[in-house]
């Protein structure tokens, strides 16, 4: 068998080059369209910051002491992921006396991360189908 090779099948993806022109056509354009969502995902990729946003999703509003204990960090790196959760437009605060209240910034945020876990509970994480 020397000097004979043994082609790899690959069997997720095509065979054949072709694509369907209409479809591609028609959605090319509208991908564009995406531009900027990543970063919603890329907040949501920290653990710490979506055990924050899980969090939010149970209690409507939780202040940043109640956060910290939650995670079990000190109120500094609590504060630190709110804020970052607050700047990519996901959370929103209020300040009351010496307190400050995050809650989630709106229904499509906590929907997002109710969706995720409901996935994940499913069994459709990583290498699921």
């Amino acid at each position: 068998m020397a000097g004979s090779t043994v082609k790899k099948v690959n069997h997720d993806t095509c065979e054949v080059f072709c694509f369907e022109e209409e479809k591609v056509n028609r959605i090319k354009p509208q991908i564009e369209e995406v531009s900027g969502v990543e970063m919603i995902f890329k907040a949501l990729s920290d653990l710490t910051r979506l055990k924050i946003a899980y969090a939010l999703t149970i209690e409507d509003e939780l202040c940043v002491c109640d956060v910290a204990n939650i995670i079990g960090s000190t109120t500094a790196t609590a504060s630190h992921h709110l804020r970052l959760l607050r700047n990519m437009g996901l959370a929103k605060y209020r300040k009351e006396g010496k307190l400050v209240f995050y809650s989630l910034k709106d229904e499509h945020v906590h929907q997002l991360v109710s969706i995720a876990m409901e996935h994940s509970r499913e069994g459709a994480g990583l290498g699921g189908k």
